[in-house]
């Protein structure tokens, strides 16, 4: 999160407050269009990474239910609010505004219009790898894991206790269903509510090309270290797959590994296999 953009926020919303206490009374649209100003300047500048720009516009669409189901809260908000505009549009005094508005607005569009229309394919700056190669080991919640041995706990259950391994499958079929199906989709296959959103759409896990030639170790780090965690060979990247280390536990990100393999009936690439092809 970016807190000086937070706090310029609260500063600015503060400040109105104190004008609508000690200098004039704002109008209720007045205030509406400062917190919907305020809450576009937060989605943004103020979260990092920064989100994808459709769901910025999905936030703000949610954002003008809440303000209007906030001025329909009373019969005196929602006069307040109409005599405002009946005033702004019928009384002479602004009239010169009224016209300024009403010849703005659609020089706007247009002018927004012609920009996306106009716009150049533009290259990325270098050359993105979808699978860059790992660090040699991360620390995850103080704990170093050394990437290239690890190994997911519980993998060993498959065989040693089947129940026991099928609860850990259901709790990552929990915190995949919770967290990453919005992007990554109900099949994942990279088709999720957010998935257009991203530069490049999420990983389609039902290729074979993907979680198929990966360790479970590789899934973790991707999933531990999010965008955020991403080598400088994967960028750019205009995803917002978050850092789920902050919000998952370890046990939580190897059952969802589970799960991924699981659901898409591929298996993880061995360890063994993974040290014969360094060897060649």
């Amino acid at each position: 999160m970016n807190w000086l953009v937070l706090l310029l926020v609260i500063a600015a919303l503060a400040g109105l407050w104190v004008v609508d206490r000690k200098v004039r009374r704002l109008n209720m649209l007045a205030w509406l269009a400062a917190w919907f100003a305020a809450l576009y300047v937060f989605f943004s500048y103020g979260i990092e990474p920064p989100l994808p720009t459709s769901i910025v516009f999905m936030y703000l669409g949610i954002v003008v239910i809440i303000l209007t189901a906030y001025l329909s809260a009373t019969s005196a908000y929602l006069a307040e609010a109409r005599d405002a505009v009946v005033a702004f549009t019928t009384e002479k005094r602004y009239a010169i505004p009224l016209v300024i508005v009403l010849v703005l607005l659609p020089l706007l569009v247009a002018a927004n219009v012609y920009l996306n229309i106009t716009q150049e394919p533009a290259a990325p700056i270098s050359g993105r790898t979808i699978h860059p190669p790992p660090p040699a080991q991360i620390q995850f919640k103080g704990k170093t894991i050394n990437l290239a041995t690890a190994a997911n706990p519980y993998r060993v259950l498959e065989e040693r206790d089947p129940a026991a391994f099928a609860e850990h499958v259901e709790n990552g079929r929990r915190v995949y269903f919770q967290n990453c199906a919005f992007c990554h989709g109900d099949n994942m296959e990279g088709d999720g509510h957010f998935a257009h959103g991203f530069d490049p759409i999420p990983a389609n896990f039902s290729d074979p090309q993907t979680i198929g030639i990966l360790q479970e170790s590789y899934i973790f780090w991707r999933v531990a270290k999010g965008g955020p965690g991403l080598p400088h060979e994967s960028t750019p990247w205009s995803s917002a797959m978050p850092a789920w280390e902050h919000f998952l536990t370890e046990e939580e990100i190897w059952d969802v590994t589970l799960f991924l393999y699981a659901f898409t009936g591929h298996r993880p690439r061995a360890l063994h296999a993974a040290e014969d092809s360094a060897l060649e």
